[in-house]
Formats: structure tokens, sequence, C-alpha cells
């Protein structure tokens, strides 16, 4: 049976960097809708444009891996978990962030401090939510901003709550090339970590925004793993971690915990 060609752009010149069956897999699931959710092969095949054997290889992948369900008695195809699993990380963020934006902007207008949310993505924290003091010296740091998790507060407090073996392997897998001399040793990250550990709060002075205080918290999901952290930035904050303000910590803590709550968190780990 003759397999015809994966679909070109309009232009008629097909990206070389484009896989063809992956992008195939990906047009099959979104064939799937609340009008349409099952799906026979023959249905799949011409909506594509392609062969029912072309079409089948995408069909047969999809469901090995979960992503695709198969109704033998129907002879059709429906959603599987495995769409689940990838969107979650996409789905948790937007939920955690739409949760935390109002608390975030009470607690910036409690405490005159700029105040962020940030996730790990590898070795660094991902900024995803940012609420600014309103003085002209605010932090300058946008949401999408990926700054290295060892050398910033949220950064810290997300590494807290990893396995060692999983910071190896976050560090390692950043810094395929790295030299040595260049940047922190695993030992010295391992190091500050036991001792972020033992912490309710992270501070510190900022290194990439000179000047500017900066104290940390961490937002617990459901299951008590930590799902993103938040913190509180100034530049005419305190310059040591005696001077911070007591106020400040209690009413970070506070926020955190009722983000938390609102995330499903009972409190008990």
């Amino acid at each position: 049976m003759k397999q015809e060609e994966p679909p070109k752009p309009e232009s008629g010149n097909m990206d070389r960097y484009l896989v063809p069956g992956l992008v195939r897999g990906l047009n099959v699931l979104k064939l799937f809708t609340p009008v349409q959710p099952n799906l026979s092969l023959r249905d799949i095949a011409d909506a594509l444009g392609v062969t029912r054997s072309a079409a089948f290889r995408s069909v047969y992948t999809l469901v090995e891996t979960g992503c695709l369900l198969h109704d033998q008695r129907a002879q059709t195809y429906s959603l599987g978990p495995g769409v689940l699993r990838l969107t979650y990380g996409y789905v948790a963020t937007r939920e955690i962030v739409e949760i935390a934006q109002p608390e975030l902007e009470r607690l910036r207008d409690r405490t005159g401090w700029s105040a962020h949310m940030g996730i790990l993505d590898g070795s660094s924290v991902l900024y995803v939510l940012r609420a600014p003091a309103r003085e002209a010296n605010a932090s300058i740091v946008q949401v999408g901003s990926r700054l290295p998790s060892r050398s910033t507060t949220m950064g810290r407090v997300l590494l807290a709550d990893l396995p060692d073996a999983e910071i190896i392997e976050r560090f390692r897998a950043d810094r395929p090339g790295a030299t040595k001399g260049k940047g922190p040793s695993l030992p010295g990250i391992l190091g500050q970590v036991k001792g972020d550990r033992k912490a309710e709060v992270i501070w510190h002075m900022g290194d990439f925004e000179a000047g500017i205080a900066s104290v940390a918290a961490p937002v617990r999901d459901l299951t008590g793993r930590v799902a993103a952290a938040i913190n509180l930035t100034s530049a005419n904050g305190p310059q040591s971690s005696a001077e911070l303000p007591p106020e400040i910590i209690s009413d970070l803590k506070a926020t955190a915990i009722r983000i938390s709550r609102l995330l499903g968190h009972d409190g008990s780990n």
C-alpha cells in the first residue's frame, strides 16, 4: 500500500528540523475534541489526509505510550491518561499562578516589598509570577526569567526539598561541558542545601540585583512536596538576616501557608 508523505506547509517547503512522525502524532491527538471524543482509524487517516497504514503507526505508538485508548469492540480510539501526564506540569503551574496572584498582591501591598513566585526548571528557578512594589527601584526580574537556583532565595527553597541524588542529576544535566573550576562544585551546592533544609525561610542579599534583600518560603501542594516558592525583595531592605523585620517573615510565611492550603495541603507534612 502506498504511503503518502506528511502534509507540507503552505509554502511547500518542509522545515528540515521538524520530525514528521512526531508532527503526525501530535496532529492525531488534536483531532480528539469534546464533540468527537472517539474516532476510528479511518476517521483519523481521512482527517490527516494519509493512508490507513501511515495513520496506524502513529496511532499504535500513541496507544503503547498511553496517550490513546483502543476500544477493541467498537474499533475506535479515545484520549488516554498519558495525555494528562503530558499536560500536568502546565496545568499545575497555571493553577498555582491563578491561586497565588491575589495573595502575592496583598502581600506586596501590606509590606511594600516586591513579591514573586518561582518553580524549579532544571537547575534554574523560573519566575512565573511577579507583583512589583510601587517604588521606582522595585525588582527588575520579569516573569519568564530563569536564574540559577543555587544563588536565589526561591531556588534554594526549591532545592532544599529535593533528595541529594536528584540535585546532583539536575546540575550535571545542565552542565554537560562544565570546566573544572567554573561555577559552584556539587559538594558546595549540597552543603548549602543541607543548611537550607533546617531553615523555615531563606534570606540573602541578591547576587543578580546588587543591594536587593530577598527572603523566600516554600509553597506545598496536596502531597506535601514543595511545588513552588514565593519571596519578598526590597532595595531598601536590611543588610543582614538579623536586621530582617519579624513582621516581614511572619507575613511571608503566613502567605505561603495560605497558598499551600488553597492547593490542598493540610499542613500535616
